[in-house]
């Protein structure tokens, strides 16, 4: 009677196991593939039951070296199935692992599987053409759709050298040049007597721009520190360098002195000297070229 009741029990459990329990298989198509072979494996869940089913994202279910060509999932109500086709470009035997599937709160276990690759090719093999090559004769037309593009191309980067080499050798010389920088101080004195300080009698702000117009010019006409120095010693260094003409120095020396005097409120300068120290200085920068040339003949002697 107990034996009875045990078998019972058994055959209820194994019948609540097909009928209730989810079947997990799978079958790869060959064990042995040559090199760049297409195999197959397929995952199978029969009688789902509507369960979610936890695995491997898709392209990622296969070990490294399988190189997936395609990897398709089919999932209804009570089957989930999978098939992973691969291929395989290295010889030896590769491993696919047992895999965890996780089916609602269950997780299973596939069948582990080992596959040989091997080198169908042989060294002695010889490999011919279908069909023999044919001589076909281009002409310069041919030619040209051909490797226009990378003769275009080669044409932009010669361009490109030579805009360099341009600007280099002669660009930045004409842009720094003593007429160039002179013309821009002009510009400058130009738009300043435009304020019309001078007729306002706005005489301090008239000789700060003056001369930090004229400490610009200095600097960049001359290569003086004109910017940083103090006014005395801006002219000793002047009259010890004598890179600017006597003549010039003398306008300098002058009109930067008196506008120290004017800054500090020392003096106050009528309308006409304000006119003739802008003059002056106009005059000075006009005549800074002749200075930077005879600078240069000196230092090449």
């Amino acid at each position: 009677m107990k034996y009875f009741k045990f078998s019972y029990i058994t055959i209820l459990a194994f019948l609540s196991q097909i009928l209730f329990g989810q079947t997990l298989s799978s079958n790869l198509s060959n064990t042995t593939l040559a090199l760049g072979e297409v195999g197959e494996y397929k995952l199978k869940i029969d009688n789902l039951q509507g369960k979610e089913v936890v695995v491997a994202p898709k392209n990622e279910l296969l070990p490294f070296h399988f190189e997936v060509v395609s990897d398709s999932i089919s999932k209804q109500q009570n089957e989930y199935f999978r098939v992973v086709k691969f291929q395989i470009f290295d010889e030896g035997t590769f491993k696919i692992p047992a895999l965890d599937i996780k089916i609602g709160d269950q997780i299973q276990k596939t069948i582990p599987y080992e596959i040989e690759v091997i080198n169908t090719a042989k060294k002695d093999d010889v490999i011919n053409d279908i069909m023999k090559n044919k001589q076909v004769d281009l002409g310069i037309k041919d030619y040209w759709e051909l490797y226009k593009f990378y003769i275009l191309a080669a044409l932009v980067v010669i361009g490109i050298i030579f805009l360099i080499v341009y600007y280099i050798k002669y660009g930045r010389k004409v842009k720094g040049s003593p007429k160039v920088l002179t013309n821009q101080t002009l510009k400058d004195l130009d738009r300043l007597k435009k304020k019309n300080y001078i007729q306002n009698g706005n005489y301090r702000m008239y000789y700060v721009e003056l001369i930090d117009i004229t400490r610009e010019f200095l600097t960049k006409q001359y290569k003086i520190p004109a910017n940083v120095l103090l006014t005395d010693d801006l002219i000793d260094y002047m009259k010890t360098s004598n890179i600017i003409s006597e003549q010039n120095e003398k306008i300098i020396e002058d009109i930067f002195q008196r506008g120290d005097l004017v800054k500090f409120a020392k003096t106050i300068p009528n309308s006409d000297m304000m006119e003739k120290d802008f003059n002056d200085i106009k005059t000075m920068v006009q005549r800074s070229t002749k200075d930077v040339e005879a600078e240069q003949l000196r230092t090449m002697n």
